[in-house]
């Protein structure tokens, strides 16, 4: 029972630590975020933080992991075929995801975001490769099926961050159109 109440305790301590990085996250730039900011923010002392994280870096490491497994999961939603309201729907749930996640509107918004994205696209890759390696060869090869999940894992990305400096202008429903056509269109022949 004590270890259930620790467990529930830190779980509680972390969601405060993000909700509070991704308020300050709003207002300052990333490389100006200090300890003292999120402790202020999420109502803990400074040892709670130091229990969780070594360092800002390391809450940025720990807020990117758990972004890249909050996309993994949407991912394992989606199966690759030829209908448009699961295809909408997924890119959908991918850019209400990205306008309610400041972390990751924020790299998308600057040039800073590299070493995420390149973990985000080398996932995206595998799982892609994944998904497609028992589907019915089509008269494409590897290289090329390989080449077209590099575009749409780059033109995906490309559109959200248009999207996200454009400041969320554009409703996610049209954006979800919009790469739901482009995958349709472009990808899906290349890969079933």
């Amino acid at each position: 029972m004590l270890n259930e109440v620790q467990d529930e305790r830190y779980c509680i301590a972390d969601e405060a630590i993000y909700d509070a990085f991704f308020l300050i996250l709003k207002e300052k730039e990333l490389d100006k975020i200090t300890v003292s900011d999120v402790i202020k923010r999420a109502g803990i002392v400074r040892s709670t933080f130091y229990n969780h994280y070594e360092n800002i870096p390391a809450l940025v490491t720990a807020i990117e992991d758990k972004t890249i497994e909050d996309i993994f999961s949407l991912m394992n939603t989606f199966h690759p075929k030829n209908d448009w309201d699961m295809c909408k729907s997924y890119y959908l749930t991918i850019c209400e995801y990205t306008l309610t996640n400041p972390f990751l509107a924020n790299l998308l918004r600057s040039p800073r975001g590299d070493a995420f994205f390149e973990k985000v696209v080398t996932m995206f890759h595998h799982y892609v490769k994944e998904v497609t390696k028992n589907t019915t060869p089509s008269h494409h090869d590897k290289e090329e099926r390989s080449y077209m999940i590099a575009c749409t894992i780059g033109s995906t990305i490309g559109v959200l961050h248009k999207w996200v400096k454009d400041n969320f202008q554009v409703p996610p429903e049209t954006i979800a159109d919009i790469l739901t056509q482009a995958f349709i269109s472009g990808t899906l022949p290349f890969i079933l």
